[in-house]
């Protein structure tokens, strides 16, 4: 398109061991019309759906813990409090998030419902993630969880007092975008 502020000039994969790592070069024309050449490398993968589960009437939410290698060699406590999500795979959000509910929770949700949709960094990665919340009960165990041993998952479940999940939103406990922005959402709903 003429009217195109980018014109993508090439592209280079530089990795495809988890998601496409690629090597991107473009044109970007500035404000002032002027075309500026860039570089950039970016994750291409296909976005991912989490979930946050509520008990309203033990006022709980629905928590993993597991093993993350960026907050490890970011120097943070390598065992990261996150809400359980997993990448789409050709999936509809809905299925995944239901789906991942499950392998890493053990729990079945009756309902959940989509509340918003982010990009984590949208300078360098494609990834979408659709956030869903939803309410659960003790009977809604179903199955073991824990995770897939066979895609190297360890996964603690917590289940984590409603107000203390908030507070450690508040002190650096849990620092994962997708728990913290699904955490103050359901702040946001039960004000």
């Amino acid at each position: 398109m003429e009217n195109d502020p980018i014109r993508i000039l090439g592209e280079q994969v530089l990795s495809d061991d988890y998601a496409p790592l690629k090597k991107i070069s473009y044109e970007q024309r500035r404000r002032d019309g002027a075309w500026q050449h860039q570089e950039r490398e970016v994750y291409a993968n296909t976005g991912g759906a989490a979930v946050l589960l509520y008990d309203r009437t033990r006022r709980t939410v629905l928590l993993t813990r597991q093993f993350r290698i960026g907050a490890h060699l970011a120097g943070h406590d390598s065992f990261v409090i996150e809400v359980p999500a997993g990448m789409l795979d050709n999936a509809n959000p809905e299925q995944r998030v239901r789906a991942e509910l499950c392998e890493e929770t053990g729990y079945r949700a009756k309902e959940v419902r989509k509340v918003l949709a982010f990009m984590p960094n949208p300078s360098s990665l494609t990834e979408i993630v659709h956030c869903f919340l939803g309410e659960y009960e003790r009977s809604d165990k179903k199955e073991e969880g824990g995770g897939k041993e066979e895609e190297g998952e360890d996964i603690e479940v917590l289940e984590i007092d409603v107000d203390e999940a908030f507070r450690m939103v508040e002190d650096g406990r849990i620092v994962d975008a997708k728990t913290v922005i699904l955490l103050q959402r359901l702040q946001q709903e039960l004000a």
